[in-house]
């Protein structure tokens, strides 16, 4: 793994660009009932769609954005095993403003509870104030997604709005809406003590 791989790194984790070795853990992952609950259909996502379009898209989008941008692997640094993923990427969620920069994360449910998507946020939104001149971060998650709701507020993004949109196929706790919340570089960078 070169360091053109490595996007961030913390006390516990290693934040790297995908590739087409990836494609199993990225199955199993997409493919969680648990994982995919609160997310688009609520359904686990079909291994050739990971495989063939999201897997493809991820590597695909390194050429594409602004070097630092994008959709890492979380790796656990002691043992190198596969955790999840976090992303900055242009904003695409509904809910959140066009042209904007989106955070998003999936963790497996076998390290939830270790705090570890909050300190890849963490990671990937320092990166995104301090290197590559992001000024406002957005995420968006479902109101009743509690779990997730705690993670952005921990990794230092507020509540801005609820809202409700139109589904096709809603999902358990849609009618609850959705949330944005957001975190701003100054006051982001204040809060985490750094100059």
């Amino acid at each position: 793994m070169g360091a053109v791989d490595i996007c961030a790194e913390t006390r516990r984790l290693r934040l790297r660009r995908f590739g087409e070795g990836d494609g199993e853990a990225l199955v199993a992952l997409h493919g969680d009932a648990e994982v995919m609950r609160w997310i688009d259909d609520g359904r686990p996502v079909a291994p050739e769609v990971v495989v063939g379009v999201e897997l493809a898209g991820i590597v695909r989008e390194y050429g594409e954005l602004a070097e630092g941008m994008g959709c890492f692997a979380v790796e656990e640094k002691e043992q190198g095993a596969f955790a999840g993923w976090v992303a900055l990427r242009p904003a695409r969620s509904v809910g959140l403003d066009e042209g904007g920069v989106e955070l998003g994360y999936r963790m497996r449910p076998g390290v939830w509870g270790r705090g570890y998507a909050t300190e890849a946020a963490r990671a990937v939104l320092r990166k995104a104030f301090t290197e590559l001149g992001v000024e406002r971060v957005e995420a968006t998650t479902m109101t009743v997604n509690a779990a997730s709701r705690r993670v952005l507020e921990k990794a230092g993004l507020a509540w801005v709005r609820t809202f409700f949109a139109q589904w096709d196929e809603p999902i358990e706790g849609a009618e609850h809406g959705d949330v944005v919340y957001a975190a701003e570089r100054d006051a982001w960078l204040r809060r985490h003590d750094h100059p």
